[in-house]
């Protein structure tokens, strides 16, 4: 195996109930944990999302709201899902901008104290648009040579995302092979949150990344503009990202 590994890189996928990061909950997950000496363990959880899964969507994923009704809340399992990620890095298909945003919204409402931003987050899907601009179906088809049988099923795409990120390495000689420089070659935005709402100016400090004070920093506006902050608050954007706001604005006042 080409890649370096100095600590476990967990491959993970998610279905869920739907595409909003703030309401959506997820309706399963699995993952595929590579060790550094190159042993591997793979699990899969069904979790009841504890609202209704959308008839459009379970015909994507193939799981309805019988399916997960007996299964276990997030809640009840985020205790082996921050185990297994812990120390580790994570990586995906579409991650960056889906998967991980979502699963930490997930683990601040389970009331956990694990931050993702602890992680260095691989984007397989980052590399493929870089270099042969498709989806995981193709992706798997065109570094694999087979078909993805159960394509839109957890399990399935996480196996794939795992064996299309290891021909990736093998194909591109030029590719890194170290968990720290794929997590860079993949990540298209340096933000302070995971939904992108917040990132950084060139020197480090969070700044709007929309509405009308786009491009500013937060430490200069929200001190001056607390209906905003209100507002913010009221909104509907994720919970890391207000979490990521309410900090900043904290320290803005004690300054």
């Amino acid at each position: 195996m080409r890649l370096k590994l100095k600590r476990p890189l967990v491959f993970f996928d998610l279905e869920t109930t739907g595409l909003n990061i703030s309401s959506d909950r997820i309706v399963e997950l699995s993952y595929h944990k590579v060790f550094p000496n190159g042993s591997s363990e793979s699990k899969t959880y069904r979790i009841n999302p504890e609202m209704h899964i959308p008839e459009v969507v379970s015909k994507v994923h193939g799981i309805y709201d019988d399916d997960v009704r007996d299964c276990p809340v997030f809640a009840q399992i985020a205790g082996e899902v921050v185990h297994a990620i812990e120390g580790s890095d994570l990586a995906g298909y579409n991650s960056n901008n889906f998967d991980i945003p979502l699963l930490a919204e997930e683990l601040l409402r389970a009331g956990t104290d694990f931050d993702l931003k602890r992680c260095r987050f691989i984007d397989a899907y980052v590399i493929f648009m870089k270099n042969e601009p498709r989806n995981l179906t193709a992706a798997y088809r065109f570094y694999c040579g087979k078909d993805l049988a159960g394509a839109h099923s957890a399990n399935a795409d996480t196996e794939a995302t795992y064996e299309v990120l290891m021909a990736q390495l093998e194909k591109y000689a030029d590719l890194p092979d170290t968990v720290e420089a794929l997590a860079d070659y993949t990540s298209f935005n340096r933000n302070a949150d995971f939904a992108g709402r917040i990132g950084y100016d060139k020197e480090g400090v969070e700044i709007f990344n929309f509405g009308k004070y786009k491009g500013q920093r937060l430490r200069d506006i929200l001190p001056k503009d607390t209906g905003y902050y209100g507002w913010l608050m009221q909104g509907d954007f994720p919970q890391y990202t207000k979490n990521v706001i309410t900090r900043v604005f904290i320290e803005a006042k004690k300054h």
